[in-house]
Protein backbone atom coordinates (compact mmCIF):
# COMPACT_ATOMS: atom_id res chain seq x y z
CA UNK A 1 0.00 0.00 0.00
CA UNK A 2 1.19 3.20 -1.19
CA UNK A 3 1.56 5.83 1.63
CA UNK A 4 0.86 9.70 1.83
CA UNK A 5 3.03 10.81 4.40
CA UNK A 6 6.14 11.96 3.02
CA UNK A 7 4.05 14.50 0.95
CA UNK A 8 2.16 15.59 3.79
CA UNK A 9 4.77 16.59 6.28
CA UNK A 10 6.05 19.99 4.18
CA UNK A 11 3.16 22.54 4.94
CA UNK A 12 2.32 25.62 4.72
CA UNK A 13 -0.79 25.52 7.49
CA UNK A 14 -0.96 27.70 10.02
CA UNK A 15 0.90 27.25 13.16
CA UNK A 16 -1.13 25.80 15.89
CA UNK A 17 -1.26 26.19 20.08
CA UNK A 18 -2.60 23.77 22.29
CA UNK A 19 -5.16 25.13 24.56
CA UNK A 20 -6.73 23.20 27.57
CA UNK A 21 -6.86 19.69 27.40
CA UNK A 22 -10.15 17.90 28.22
CA UNK A 23 -10.51 15.20 26.25
CA UNK A 24 -8.54 12.02 25.30
CA UNK A 25 -9.07 9.87 22.62
CA UNK A 26 -7.37 6.49 23.60
CA UNK A 27 -7.22 3.76 20.43
CA UNK A 28 -7.61 0.27 22.29
CA UNK A 29 -6.08 -1.50 19.29
CA UNK A 30 -6.55 -2.14 15.63
CA UNK A 31 -8.47 -5.32 15.49
CA UNK A 32 -11.75 -5.15 14.21
CA UNK A 33 -14.48 -7.66 12.92
CA UNK A 34 -14.50 -5.23 9.68
CA UNK A 35 -12.09 -3.65 6.87
CA UNK A 36 -13.84 -0.14 5.53
CA UNK A 37 -11.79 1.15 2.55
CA UNK A 38 -12.36 4.46 4.66
CA UNK A 39 -10.36 3.69 7.73
CA UNK A 40 -7.90 5.65 8.39
CA UNK A 41 -5.99 3.32 10.96
CA UNK A 42 -5.87 0.13 8.67
CA UNK A 43 -8.12 -1.71 10.99
CA UNK A 44 -9.31 -4.78 10.65
CA UNK A 45 -9.88 -8.60 11.56
CA UNK A 46 -6.23 -9.70 10.94
CA UNK A 47 -4.35 -7.19 13.45
CA UNK A 48 -3.09 -8.42 16.85
CA UNK A 49 -2.37 -4.81 17.72
CA UNK A 50 -4.07 -4.46 21.35
CA UNK A 51 -3.71 -2.56 24.56
CA UNK A 52 -2.61 -4.02 27.63
CA UNK A 53 -4.29 -3.90 31.09
CA UNK A 54 -0.97 -1.54 32.64
CA UNK A 55 -1.88 1.09 29.55
CA UNK A 56 -4.97 1.08 30.84
CA UNK A 57 -4.36 1.46 33.85
CA UNK A 58 -2.13 4.49 32.93
CA UNK A 59 -5.34 5.68 31.34
CA UNK A 60 -7.23 5.68 34.10
CA UNK A 61 -4.52 7.33 36.44
CA UNK A 62 -3.72 10.04 33.70
CA UNK A 63 -7.74 10.65 34.23
CA UNK A 64 -7.73 11.04 37.47
CA UNK A 65 -4.49 13.07 38.24
CA UNK A 66 -5.42 15.23 35.04
CA UNK A 67 -9.04 15.63 35.82
CA UNK A 68 -9.97 14.95 32.11
CA UNK A 69 -13.29 14.48 32.10
CA UNK A 70 -14.25 12.74 28.30
CA UNK A 71 -12.69 9.71 27.22
CA UNK A 72 -12.99 9.17 23.85
CA UNK A 73 -12.69 5.17 22.82
CA UNK A 74 -11.75 4.00 19.09
CA UNK A 75 -10.13 1.30 17.55
CA UNK A 76 -10.31 -0.80 15.63
CA UNK A 77 -13.79 -1.76 16.95
CA UNK A 78 -12.74 -1.00 20.68
CA UNK A 79 -15.34 -3.23 22.24
CA UNK A 80 -12.82 -5.83 21.01
CA UNK A 81 -10.27 -5.22 23.70
CA UNK A 82 -10.51 -7.58 26.64
CA UNK A 83 -9.76 -4.58 29.19
CA UNK A 84 -12.63 -2.81 27.26
CA UNK A 85 -14.99 -3.00 30.20
CA UNK A 86 -12.82 -2.86 32.63
CA UNK A 87 -11.91 0.76 31.47
CA UNK A 88 -15.18 1.71 30.70
CA UNK A 89 -16.85 0.52 34.03
CA UNK A 90 -13.57 2.44 35.91
CA UNK A 91 -13.72 5.31 34.20
CA UNK A 92 -17.77 6.03 34.65
CA UNK A 93 -16.59 5.61 38.55
CA UNK A 94 -14.68 8.75 37.95
CA UNK A 95 -17.40 10.48 36.95
CA UNK A 96 -15.64 10.69 33.32
CA UNK A 97 -18.22 10.50 29.91
CA UNK A 98 -17.06 7.45 27.92
CA UNK A 99 -17.83 7.83 23.91
CA UNK A 100 -17.70 4.45 22.31
CA UNK A 101 -16.86 4.69 18.60
CA UNK A 102 -18.63 1.78 17.65
CA UNK A 103 -19.09 -0.04 14.18
CA UNK A 104 -22.44 -1.32 14.98
CA UNK A 105 -22.13 -4.46 13.80
CA UNK A 106 -20.47 -5.63 16.89
CA UNK A 107 -23.41 -5.68 18.99
CA UNK A 108 -23.97 -8.32 16.74
CA UNK A 109 -21.09 -10.47 17.00
CA UNK A 110 -21.08 -13.79 18.55
CA UNK A 111 -19.48 -13.67 22.10
CA UNK A 112 -20.50 -9.91 22.44
CA UNK A 113 -23.96 -10.73 24.08
CA UNK A 114 -23.85 -8.78 26.66
CA UNK A 115 -22.38 -5.51 25.27
CA UNK A 116 -25.42 -3.51 24.81
CA UNK A 117 -26.80 -3.79 28.37
CA UNK A 118 -23.48 -3.38 29.46
CA UNK A 119 -23.17 0.02 27.54
CA UNK A 120 -27.01 0.88 28.86
CA UNK A 121 -25.86 0.27 32.43
CA UNK A 122 -23.01 2.38 32.37
CA UNK A 123 -24.56 5.30 30.14
CA UNK A 124 -22.08 5.18 28.08
CA UNK A 125 -22.07 7.68 24.62
CA UNK A 126 -22.56 6.00 21.30
CA UNK A 127 -21.32 7.40 18.17
CA UNK A 128 -21.91 4.92 15.28
CA UNK A 129 -20.61 5.07 11.77
CA UNK A 130 -23.22 4.74 9.16
CA UNK A 131 -21.37 6.59 6.30
CA UNK A 132 -25.11 6.77 4.03
CA UNK A 133 -28.75 5.60 4.20
CA UNK A 134 -28.26 4.07 1.40
CA UNK A 135 -27.33 0.45 1.21
CA UNK A 136 -24.90 0.52 -2.06
CA UNK A 137 -23.30 3.16 -0.41
CA UNK A 138 -22.75 1.71 2.85
CA UNK A 139 -21.81 -1.61 1.07
CA UNK A 140 -19.22 -0.18 -1.29
CA UNK A 141 -17.07 1.03 2.03
CA UNK A 142 -17.86 -1.28 4.53
CA UNK A 143 -19.27 -4.38 2.93
CA UNK A 144 -21.84 -6.58 1.68
CA UNK A 145 -24.41 -7.17 4.24
CA UNK A 146 -22.94 -4.39 6.82
CA UNK A 147 -25.86 -2.03 5.73
CA UNK A 148 -28.35 -4.72 6.98
CA UNK A 149 -26.50 -5.74 10.15
CA UNK A 150 -26.05 -2.07 11.38
CA UNK A 151 -29.86 -1.07 10.99
CA UNK A 152 -30.48 -4.25 13.09
CA UNK A 153 -28.04 -3.16 15.61
CA UNK A 154 -29.50 0.38 15.75
CA UNK A 155 -33.07 -1.07 16.18
CA UNK A 156 -31.66 -2.84 19.37
CA UNK A 157 -30.02 0.25 20.63
CA UNK A 158 -33.28 1.90 20.36
CA UNK A 159 -34.81 -0.13 22.17
CA UNK A 160 -32.89 0.24 25.00
CA UNK A 161 -33.40 4.00 24.51
CA UNK A 162 -29.93 4.93 22.62
CA UNK A 163 -31.22 8.04 20.35
CA UNK A 164 -34.95 8.59 22.74
CA UNK A 165 -34.29 8.86 25.97
CA UNK A 166 -31.62 12.12 26.70
CA UNK A 167 -29.05 9.83 29.07
CA UNK A 168 -28.17 7.36 26.17
CA UNK A 169 -27.13 9.57 23.48
CA UNK A 170 -26.85 7.92 19.61
CA UNK A 171 -24.64 9.79 17.44
CA UNK A 172 -24.28 8.95 13.50
CA UNK A 173 -21.05 9.25 11.22
CA UNK A 174 -21.12 10.22 7.79
CA UNK A 175 -18.07 9.59 5.52
CA UNK A 176 -17.98 10.90 2.11
CA UNK A 177 -17.58 8.01 -0.54
CA UNK A 178 -15.07 9.34 -2.73
CA UNK A 179 -12.44 12.47 -3.12
CA UNK A 180 -15.22 15.07 -2.07
CA UNK A 181 -16.02 17.44 0.88
CA UNK A 182 -19.26 16.19 2.93
CA UNK A 183 -22.47 18.31 2.43
CA UNK A 184 -23.82 20.47 4.94
CA UNK A 185 -24.36 18.60 8.02
CA UNK A 186 -27.24 20.08 9.14
CA UNK A 187 -29.55 19.28 5.78
CA UNK A 188 -27.47 15.79 5.36
CA UNK A 189 -28.82 15.13 9.44
CA UNK A 190 -32.46 16.21 7.93
CA UNK A 191 -32.16 13.79 5.05
CA UNK A 192 -30.65 11.19 7.61
CA UNK A 193 -33.50 11.38 10.25
CA UNK A 194 -35.96 11.26 7.59
CA UNK A 195 -34.97 8.41 5.92
CA UNK A 196 -33.57 6.02 8.97
CA UNK A 197 -37.54 6.94 10.21
CA UNK A 198 -39.43 6.65 7.52
CA UNK A 199 -37.65 3.40 6.09
CA UNK A 200 -36.22 1.61 9.72
CA UNK A 201 -38.28 3.46 12.27
CA UNK A 202 -34.99 4.05 13.33
CA UNK A 203 -33.82 7.45 15.51
CA UNK A 204 -31.27 9.17 16.70
CA UNK A 205 -29.81 12.14 18.33
CA UNK A 206 -26.94 13.65 15.87
CA UNK A 207 -25.45 13.18 12.91
CA UNK A 208 -21.53 14.17 12.61
CA UNK A 209 -19.65 14.67 9.38
CA UNK A 210 -16.55 14.13 9.21
CA UNK A 211 -14.28 14.84 5.79
CA UNK A 212 -11.73 11.40 4.42
CA UNK A 213 -8.25 11.92 5.39
CA UNK A 214 -5.81 11.56 2.82
CA UNK A 215 -3.73 9.04 4.82
CA UNK A 216 -4.07 5.50 5.30
CA UNK A 217 -6.09 3.43 3.27
CA UNK A 218 -7.77 6.35 1.77
CA UNK A 219 -4.54 8.29 1.08
CA UNK A 220 -3.55 4.67 -1.27
CA UNK A 221 -6.63 4.91 -3.04
CA UNK A 222 -6.33 8.41 -3.80
CA UNK A 223 -2.66 7.79 -4.93
CA UNK A 224 -3.54 4.89 -7.20
CA UNK A 225 -6.21 6.22 -8.72
CA UNK A 226 -3.96 9.13 -9.48
CA UNK A 227 -6.43 11.83 -8.15
CA UNK A 228 -4.41 12.84 -5.06
CA UNK A 229 -3.30 16.19 -5.81
CA UNK A 230 -6.95 16.85 -6.92
CA UNK A 231 -7.92 16.47 -3.61
CA UNK A 232 -5.42 17.99 -1.69
CA UNK A 233 -6.22 21.53 -4.10
CA UNK A 234 -9.71 20.94 -3.35
CA UNK A 235 -9.24 20.95 0.50
CA UNK A 236 -6.55 23.98 0.40
CA UNK A 237 -8.81 25.72 -1.78
CA UNK A 238 -11.87 25.41 0.78
CA UNK A 239 -9.48 26.17 3.49
CA UNK A 240 -11.93 28.34 6.32
CA UNK A 241 -9.34 30.04 8.94
CA UNK A 242 -12.48 30.33 11.04
CA UNK A 243 -12.49 26.76 11.53
CA UNK A 244 -9.20 26.98 13.29
CA UNK A 245 -10.41 28.03 16.56
CA UNK A 246 -12.31 24.86 17.31
CA UNK A 247 -9.69 22.52 15.86
CA UNK A 248 -10.08 19.21 17.84
CA UNK A 249 -6.43 18.60 18.57
CA UNK A 250 -6.66 22.03 20.23
CA UNK A 251 -8.26 20.40 23.72
CA UNK A 252 -7.47 16.46 22.51
CA UNK A 253 -4.65 13.91 23.33
CA UNK A 254 -4.79 10.92 21.30
CA UNK A 255 -2.94 7.80 22.85
CA UNK A 256 -1.85 4.82 20.71
CA UNK A 257 -2.80 0.86 21.47
CA UNK A 258 0.83 0.98 23.22
CA UNK A 259 0.52 4.69 25.17
CA UNK A 260 2.47 6.56 22.97
CA UNK A 261 0.48 10.13 22.54
CA UNK A 262 0.23 12.08 19.42
CA UNK A 263 -1.60 15.69 18.81
CA UNK A 264 -4.70 13.95 16.75
CA UNK A 265 -5.61 10.22 15.43
CA UNK A 266 -4.28 11.45 12.53
CA UNK A 267 -0.58 12.22 13.62
CA UNK A 268 -0.71 8.99 15.18
CA UNK A 269 -1.36 6.89 12.36
CA UNK A 270 1.22 9.36 10.46
CA UNK A 271 3.39 8.89 13.31
CA UNK A 272 4.25 12.58 13.56
CA UNK A 273 5.35 13.13 17.18
CA UNK A 274 4.46 15.77 19.37
CA UNK A 275 6.98 18.59 18.41
CA UNK A 276 9.83 17.87 21.21
CA UNK A 277 9.35 21.57 22.32
CA UNK A 278 6.08 20.98 23.90
CA UNK A 279 7.52 18.23 25.93
CA UNK A 280 10.83 20.28 26.83
CA UNK A 281 12.59 18.62 29.74
CA UNK A 282 10.40 15.25 29.21
CA UNK A 283 12.79 12.54 27.40
CA UNK A 284 10.73 10.36 24.57
CA UNK A 285 10.04 6.89 25.40
CA UNK A 286 11.05 5.76 21.94
CA UNK A 287 13.12 5.86 19.30
CA UNK A 288 10.70 7.73 17.16
CA UNK A 289 10.75 10.42 19.23
CA UNK A 290 7.31 9.54 20.40
CA UNK A 291 5.92 10.52 24.20
CA UNK A 292 4.14 8.56 26.55
CA UNK A 293 1.24 8.76 28.84
CA UNK A 294 3.08 8.79 31.21
CA UNK A 295 4.99 11.83 30.19
CA UNK A 296 1.79 13.64 30.53
CA UNK A 297 2.01 14.16 34.76
CA UNK A 298 5.17 15.97 34.12
CA UNK A 299 4.10 18.35 31.76
CA UNK A 300 1.36 21.01 31.35
CA UNK A 301 0.05 20.73 27.64
CA UNK A 302 -1.53 24.58 27.34
CA UNK A 303 -0.17 27.06 25.52
CA UNK A 304 2.50 24.26 23.41
CA UNK A 305 3.20 23.62 19.42
CA UNK A 306 0.98 21.30 17.82
CA UNK A 307 2.33 19.13 14.76
CA UNK A 308 1.02 20.02 11.65
CA UNK A 309 1.09 18.95 8.71
CA UNK A 310 -1.34 19.09 4.78
CA UNK A 311 -3.39 16.55 6.10
CA UNK A 312 -4.67 19.56 8.91
CA UNK A 313 -6.45 21.07 5.71
CA UNK A 314 -8.78 18.53 5.88
CA UNK A 315 -9.89 19.59 9.31
CA UNK A 316 -10.54 23.00 8.03
CA UNK A 317 -12.23 22.48 4.68
CA UNK A 318 -15.27 24.09 4.04
CA UNK A 319 -17.79 23.50 7.16
CA UNK A 320 -14.66 22.11 9.12
CA UNK A 321 -14.30 18.95 10.71
CA UNK A 322 -13.24 16.84 13.54
CA UNK A 323 -14.18 13.22 15.68
CA UNK A 324 -17.17 15.54 16.62
CA UNK A 325 -18.49 16.17 13.17
CA UNK A 326 -18.31 20.14 11.15
CA UNK A 327 -16.76 22.42 13.18
CA UNK A 328 -18.47 25.55 11.52
CA UNK A 329 -22.22 25.49 13.18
Amino acid sequence: MRDTRSLLLNTEFPALKRAELNILQVNLGYLCNLSCTHCHVNAGPKRTELMDLATVDLVLFVLKQKKIMTLDLTGGAPEMNPHFRYLVAEATKLGVEVIDRCNLTILLEPGYEGLLQFLVDHRVTIIASLPCYSEKNVSEQRGKGVFELSIEALKMLNDKGYGIEPSLPLNLVYNPNGAFLPPEQYQLECDYKERLRSDYGVEFNQLLTITNMPISRFGAVLLAKGEYDQYMDLLKSHFSASNLETLMCLHTISVDWQGNIYDCDFNQMLEVPIPAEALMGVIASDSTGAHHLRDLLEKDMFGQSIAIGDHCYGCTAGQGSSCGGALDL
